[in-house]
């Protein structure tokens, strides 16, 4: 498990710990004194503090860790997950939105259609990308790839991690609206099997647009939610500091998602978030992408629309006692 380089504010306790191990350590390697025993017994005291933290989480503390920098994005799942990536570009309507990718790969050797949004980690990359709010040509893509999809018979995989749909004057111009609801009609109306994945935030119409799927999943500290908890906030208190309050109230954790059976089932993350240790979150998508496609892979177009449809008239109406 691998020490992140960005701390959250509720983990300060940790950070210190870490900044002393890594004093001791340096200063041994220096030729000082051997401090392996107190070395070993601080890096006790921090796994016990660590597993303490992330066993009692908050739904405002989860948000923070859906958005950790370090958090495996896209291109990070498509590297350990897939082979053959080949990126689809444009909308053949305007422009290439960088905020939402896609593209053809292959699923332990399964030929598959993967969308999803970017949200890149340096700032170069963000405004790149930016932040992974998708603008109208972005859903139109995903409308297009789609129908590439169906028409090769190929499963889709989505992958969410948006904040939510670009709300800037372009985008509303353009048919932001119009173009989400297109894509969300897209999924489930697909032929083939559509998978989803919340992998970090889950915000609003821009995540339902990937979030059709005949399965949806989350990562455990992952969120999904009709706005943002500072937007929420802003709306109900007038205050975007009280988001932890609002995140309370929302009810936007994988655990609740899942009691309310608005997702599928929950990907467990290692102690300390996805993060810390990637290649377990890898290895346990990808069990849950190949037990999912093979239960899909038998069913027929008219099958997997009536799941879906079937899947998402009981959100609402089952689960919520």
């Amino acid at each position: 498990m691998s020490t992140p380089s960005t701390f959250l504010d509720f983990e300060k306790p940790l950070a210190e710990m870490e900044k002393k191990i890594a004093e001791l350590e340096a200063a041994a390697a220096e030729g000082g004194a051997s401090i392996e025993e107190e070395v070993q017994k601080l890096r006790e005291k921090s796994d016990k503090q660590l597993r303490d933290i992330y066993t009692s989480l908050g739904p405002w503390q989860k948000a923070q860790v859906s958005r950790h920098p370090e958090r495996p994005h896209f291109f990070d799942y498509v590297e350990n997950l897939f082979t053959d990536w080949v990126e689809l570009a444009g909308d053949r309507k305007f422009m290439n939105d960088e905020a939402l990718v896609g593209g053809l790969a292959r699923f332990k050797g399964t030929p598959v259609m993967v969308v999803g949004h970017v949200k890149g980690r340096t700032t170069e990359e963000r405004i790149k990308h930016n932040f992974g709010m998708a603008r109208p040509e972005g859903y139109r893509k995903t409308y297009r790839l789609y129908e590439l999809a169906e028409r090769f018979n190929l499963p889709v995989i989505a992958l969410i991690d948006t904040a939510g749909a670009y709300p800037g004057r372009g985008g509303e111009e353009r048919g932001q609206a119009e173009a989400i609801a297109k894509s969300i009609e897209k999924g489930l109306t697909l032929n083939t099997p559509l998978i989803s994945i919340i992998t970090g935030e889950g915000g609003s119409g821009g995540a339902v647009a990937l979030a059709s799927g005949n399965k949806v999943f989350m990562l455990e500290h992952s969120i999904y939610t009709v706005i943002s908890p500072e937007g929420a906030a802003s709306i109900l208190f007038r205050d975007a500091a009280r988001a932890k309050d609002a995140a309370e109230a929302m009810k936007i954790t994988a655990a609740d998602l899942e009691k309310m059976k608005i997702v599928d089932a929950v990907v467990e993350e290692p102690i300390g978030g996805a993060h810390r240790a990637p290649q377990d979150v890898y290895t346990r998508v990808s069990d849950l992408l190949d037990r999912s496609l093979d239960e899909l892979k038998d069913l027929s177009p008219e099958a997997l629309r009536k799941q879906r449809k079937d899947r998402f008239y009981k959100i609402g109406r089952e689960g919520l006692n």
